[in-house]
This record gives structure tokens, sequence and C-alpha cells, in this order.
């Protein structure tokens, strides 16, 4: 059972919001929620592409903060153990619904270049500027469980290597990795897709005109006229 606090004190800081809710303090842990519910729906929202999906992989992460708060110990920055709570509660919920059937290790290393396709967003400054935001969020929607997963927490959600180590569990070098591999798959992408658009838009575009003879046209504004 939890402990409402009646009386919530106007400014209080996230380390107090911490430790009340540790304690089972429902407003405490309710000012956590607000305070970190957006950017964790947000990690969700990229890592899966689905509205409905990472609604209810946001609330399960709660839900798994809510049993585990007594664990933070403080050792990293509470936004970056949340976070690694909310990439394993989804990791799961894919493994489980068989969109990923392999481990973390395995995910954060594909072994085939056409393998499954989930994916995470970038801003590389070599891909930003004139890319439409669409053709960009489609291109992430292409890569590699892993490489989206890296790419949307440090070119996205903006964490260093380090941080995002911590999350999944794996090395830094294995992490700058899948970032390249992700920014390289991207960046060809877009490029193809820019070709692709280039050459539509050279394409001489033809006007349909009415039949000779039609009911439309000439003769039936001609009996108009005669009218």
């Amino acid at each position: 059972m939890t402990k409402p606090n009646t009386k919530l004190p106007p400014e209080m800081s996230e380390a107090e919001a911490i430790e009340g809710a540790a304690r089972g303090d429902t407003e405490c842990f309710r000012f956590l929620y607000d305070r970190h519910k957006r950017r964790v729906y947000s990690v969700c929202l990229r890592m899966v592409g689905n509205v409905e999906a990472a609604e209810d992989f946001t609330q399960e992460a709660f839900l798994q903060l809510h049993r585990k708060i007594g664990m933070f110990r403080g050792e990293s920055a509470f936004s970056t153990w949340l976070h690694r709570i909310a990439v394993n509660v989804v990791l799961m919920k894919l493994r489980k619904r068989g969109l990923s059937e392999i481990s973390l290790d395995e995910a954060l290393e594909p072994h085939e270049e056409g393998g499954p396709s989930r994916e995470i967003a970038t801003q590389d400054p070599n891909l930003a500027g004139s890319i439409d935001r669409l053709v960009l969020e489609r291109a992430i929607g292409k890569l590699p469980p892993g490489y989206r997963i890296v790419f949307v927490l440090h070119d996205v959600e903006g964490y260093e290597h380090g941080e995002i180590a911590e999350m999944l569990g794996c090395s830094i070098g294995n992490c700058k990795s899948q970032l390249h591999k992700a920014r390289t798959k991207l960046r060809t992408a877009l490029m193809v897709t820019h070709a692709e658009n280039n050459r539509r838009k050279s394409q001489p575009r033809t006007k349909s005109q009415p039949e000779l003879g039609s009911s439309e046209g000439p003769d039936t504004n001609a009996k108009s006229t005669a009218a």
C-alpha cells in the first residue's frame, strides 16, 4: 500500500521526490511521473513506431519504476536509470510478440543486413537540412532494432555513449559502432529517396485533354450557347 502525502511542497526537488516515492508516497511518485512521462513516451514511440504500443510500454515502464524505485542508489542520473527500464520493457515486449526473437546482445549486433526492421532517429549534421521530416521518419523506421535503439538514444534523446552503454548493458565501443552503422544506413536510404524524388520531378507531366467527340468540351458549350 502507498501512503498519500497530503501536503506536497510547492518546489520539491527530484531527489526529495525519489526518496518520498521509495517510501510509498503517491504524490512524490506522481511528481516523477509528470516530470518524465513525455520523454519516456518519446523514447518508446521512436523505438516501436506505434502510438498505442508506445503508450502501453510507457505505462509498463512506470509500473516497473513503482516496483523498483527503492533500488535506485543514485549511481547514475535518475533519468538514465528510468530510461534503461523503459528500453528493457520495450525489448522484452517486442521479443514476446515475436517481432524480435533475439537477445539484447544480438539486437545490438544484427547478423544480417536484411534482418528484422525496427528503428530509431538521429540528427547527424550530414543528414540535417533540407530532408523532409516524414522522409526521415520513414527511413528511421527501416533500421534494424539495435541500430534504431542506439540512434534514438544518442542522436534524438541526447544521451552520451557511456549512458547508453549503461542502459543497454553493452560496451561503449559497441554503442559507437552501432551508431556509425545506423547513420551510414540512414544516409544511404535518404540519398536513394532523394534521387528517386528528383527523378520524378524531372519527368514531364502530361496534361489530360478531353477526347474528340466526347459529351464534354466545345460541342457541349456550343449547345449551351445555341440554347
